[in-house]
């Protein structure tokens, strides 16, 4: 049977390389759309289902879960890259801000990971990934990134608090943490950068499907730190 992976922000640049990885290994794509944003080049329509989500609403993001789990049946593996930025230290950082940045990254990635691992709790195996970032994982990182910082910080102890519920089961729970993602967007506004010490979008795409391999089956690791050379 076709497999599925349901990824939000399917769109994006990551949501684009993830789906392209995985569409070349037969499995259907249940993605998440904004309105009007229903392209992802290079993968044929029969292959790829296509929803209108608003992730920072849990009714409309739970169905969302429950509408693909309806037509698929199964959900093998998930990979939730919606999440937002901003810079700021404490002293320009409100809590209005840390709110808007919480609600970016962590309630977009719960609204869908809680649904999904539930259901597969019931099949008993399944692959879930949330974007993390470095800053997440220590002060130092997230020096003049407040409110990211603590948000992305979230999802590290979210995937923590699933693999212990998911203890004796095939349901696994992984944050990437990936240093500055190659894009057209970060390259645009970071212009001196050296690019060559970048992540490529294809690159992670590669490493989340290994991981949903038979091969990388065994592997339980919750964090996965893609920093490249930088």
């Amino acid at each position: 049977m076709e497999k599925t992976i349901l990824i939000t922000g399917v769109s994006g640049n990551l949501g684009q390389a993830i789906a392209r990885r995985f569409a070349a290994d037969n499995y259907f794509i249940a993605g998440s759309f904004v309105p009007n944003d229903r392209a992802v080049p290079g993968i044929p329509d029969a292959q790829l289902g296509k929803y209108t989500v608003d992730l920072l609403n849990e009714q409309d993001a739970g169905d969302f879960v429950a509408n693909v789990i309806k037509e698929r049946g199964t959900i093998d593996a998930a990979v939730l890259t919606v999440g937002g930025f901003a810079m700021g230290a404490v002293a320009a950082t409100s809590s209005a801000d840390i709110l808007k940045q919480y609600r970016l990254n962590f309630e977009t990635a719960y609204h869908v990971a809680r649904p999904v691992f539930l259901q597969m709790l019931q099949q008993k195996q399944g692959r879930i990934f949330l974007v993390g970032a470095r800053p997440g994982l220590s002060a130092a990182q997230s020096e003049n990134m407040v409110a990211y910082g603590l948000s992305k910080s979230l999802l590290f102890r979210l995937a923590d608090m699933l693999n212990l519920e998911a203890k004796g089961t095939q349901v696994v729970t992984s944050v990437i943490a990936p240093s500055t993602l190659d894009t057209p967007q970060n390259r645009a506004s970071m212009p001196d950068a050296d690019f060559s010490k970048w992540v490529s979008p294809d690159a992670i795409a590669e490493i989340i499907h290994f991981y949903c391999t038979e091969a990388g089956a065994a592997i339980r690791e919750p964090l996965i730190k893609i920093y490249g050379d930088s």
